[in-house]
């Protein structure tokens, strides 16, 4: 799914996944909760308002779902150092706990894909 980098969108990227891990019978509270991250950290750090973001949702061979947001930008995400004070910066850091692995990969045309894998959980 195509959205624009605008943080209202963000719900219709947790929706979507909600639907895709739905239709394969998983338990989506983890990608809901990965996707926003993604997909805000893909508008606020990676985009330009009005760009578009890609969101997509699939399952691997091996039954591992993977949530991935593509973005324009060629900066890679940083997980930072704990910081108790700040208001901010903990997405990565929380999202890295929940997925079974993360990553990102460039594209030839310019921009990223960040992904994480996470484990799937029957409903």
């Amino acid at each position: 799914m195509v959205i624009e980098a605008e943080l209202q969108e963000v719900k219709r990227a947790r929706d979507f996944v909600a639907l895709a891990f739905g239709a394969w019978g998983l338990e989506d509270h983890v990608a809901r909760t990965v996707v926003s991250e993604l997909a805000a950290n893909a508008i606020e750090h990676g985009s330009s308002r009005g760009d578009p973001v890609v969101v997509r949702a699939y399952q691997r061979e091996d039954g591992s779902p993977v949530v991935e947001v593509w973005d324009r930008s060629d900066v890679l995400p940083v997980v930072g150092p704990v910081d108790l004070c700040a208001e901010g910066g903990r997405g990565l850091r929380l999202m890295e706990a929940l997925v079974r692995a993360w990553g990102v990969r460039h594209l030839s045309e310019g921009g990223k894909v960040v992904w994480a894998m996470i484990a799937p959980v029957p409903r």
